[in-house]
């Protein structure tokens, strides 16, 4: 892969930019202790995966703190629990405290030398504006599930993301790579449309999918690397190669 030939970078976020399993796990795992349960943070976070995929596709066009809200509810009657409009409601308040990912915003910034940046988020706007402020970065362009009234993995998110980059930026998709951590909600989809992507495998050496489902069928992005730093440092190497 000619990492030069890109005009621009489409970013999941929650899970590529921003440590979500933190942050989900920092909210879930209190609550659950508190009721006696022993949930190791493995099953809490496959548990969560399963409950927001259902939850989405089940209210598309909610937001993304009602969709966290509507987990919460389903995680506690897989659980045995009582729900708990309080214990709800932490959940879906607090996307904008995930922390970022260390290497997040260097990374970033060595990347906005070279090329476009985009954010592909299954969030809200609001909720995306109090992340943003973490990151360091102003993107090009931030394309969020509320605009689209779909999440990811529907390919509708992707369609809308590209005919803005089209009309707005003038780049077509062969000039976009589209950067993710997830093989479920970003690299099928993406790969479906044919566009190149990039694997930001932040769970590289551990078991399991985490906060997320494993694909539906195999997928196979262009490159894969363990870290955003990683990815930054092929990309300054390949444009100081070029001159």
């Amino acid at each position: 892969m000619d990492l030069t030939s890109f005009k621009a970078l489409t970013f999941d976020c929650y899970g590529t930019l921003v440590d979500w399993e933190t942050g989900l796990l920092e909210v879930l795992r209190p609550w659950v202790g508190n009721h006696g349960l022993q949930i190791d943070d493995e099953m809490l976070l496959e548990a969560y995966a399963e409950a927001e995929a259902l939850c989405e596709r089940a209210t598309p066009h909610a937001l993304y703190p009602h969709i966290l809200f509507a987990v919460h509810r389903e995680l506690a009657g897989r659980f045995g629990l009582p729900p708990s409009a309080q214990e709800a409601e932490r959940l879906s308040a607090s996307v904008g405290e995930w922390p970022a990912f260390a290497d997040t915003t260097e990374a970033l910034r060595e990347l906005k030398k070279h090329y476009k940046l985009v954010v592909i988020s299954n969030v809200d706007k609001a909720s995306f504006t109090r992340t943003n402020s973490r990151l360091g970065v102003e993107f090009d362009s931030v394309v969020t599930a509320e605009q689209v009234g779909a999440y990811k993995p529907d390919v509708r998110i992707f369609h809308y993301a590209l005919e803005h980059l089209r009309k707005d930026l003038e780049i077509g998709p062969d000039d976009v790579l589209h950067v993710a951590q997830s093989l479920y909600h970003d690299h099928l989809p993406a790969k479906t449309l044919r566009l190149q992507t990039a694997w930001i495998n932040r769970r590289l050496g551990q078991e399991g999918w985490g906060a997320t489902r494993p694909p539906s069928e195999e997928v196979k992005p262009d490159l894969e690397v363990g870290s955003l730093a990683e990815f930054a440092s092929l990309v300054k190497k390949a444009f100081l190669a070029k001159g």
